[in-house]
């Protein structure tokens, strides 16, 4: 199968869509009840799922701060991380509409009071962590979460099972991080529910959010430098 450019742009925005929908829906319709295990588990599932599906067409990074990891590891050429970027962007803001419609024909008391899964700090917080925490929060599981793409995507011992790997330590940051920021540690899961929101009359996530587009790539670039000077260490 030729993997065109395209094809690979439309795996990044249906690989996104699916992450974006089932984990901030799992938050959003059904978090008292999931808890935060549950809605870790959710967007760890996505990824696993995701894998396997698109894997083989784009890599399956379905969000901006992996690619960017990549492309800092040269794995990836500059014009497909502006390739991936806007189909990670547009999967996320098209996820985030359709969730918002869904929950509009429920009984859940509309889209204002599910949040759909939007990140924040200070009172947008469940524990009121503070801006300058968020954005150690997010750099930190950034970090750990692009390093294990790094990691077990560079060796073919462990890149049979990437997937899961990327997956559960998905699932292991958000289980950290949903009561501090609402886990991102990608900007495009984020900014669609952000924008949703915003169009629904509350600008706080989407006032907010470039904290979690900033850090989650800061966190991925510290990632590509640590990653740097442990693949040094290992050829020594």
């Amino acid at each position: 199968m030729e993997v065109t450019p395209m094809k690979k742009y439309v795996a990044e925005a249906f690989g996104t869509f699916v992450l974006t929908l089932f984990g901030c829906g799992s938050a959003a319709v059904a978090g008292a009840t999931l808890g935060t295990l549950g809605i870790a588990m959710a967007f760890g599932l996505s990824i696993i799922a995701m894998a396997f599906v698109i894997g083989n067409v784009s890599g399956c990074h379905i969000n901006p701060a992996v690619s960017f990891g990549l492309f800092l590891d040269k794995r990836l050429s500059g014009k497909d991380l502006i390739g991936y970027w806007i189909a990670q962007f547009i999967g996320g803001i098209v996820a985030a509409a359709v969730l918002a419609l869904i929950i509009s024909m429920c009984d859940l008391g509309g889209v204002l009071a599910t949040g759909l899964g939007c990140d924040g700090y200070e009172a947008a917080s469940a524990v009121g962590i503070s801006l300058v925490g968020a954005l150690i929060v997010e750099v930190v599981l950034t970090c750990i979460f692009v390093l294990s793409v790094l990691g077990s995507t560079a060796d073919e011992r462990t890149a049979p099972y990437a997937g899961i790997i990327i997956g559960l330590t998905l699932a292991f940051v958000h289980i950290m991080g949903i009561p501090l920021t609402g886990t991102s540690v990608n900007p495009a899961r984020s900014f669609g529910p952000a924008l949703m929101m915003a169009f629904n009359g509350d600008m706080t996530a989407l006032s907010q959010v470039w904290v979690f587009i900033v850090a989650p790539l800061a966190g991925a670039a510290l990632a590509a430098l640590v990653w740097m000077g442990l693949k040094q260490k290992a050829e020594k």
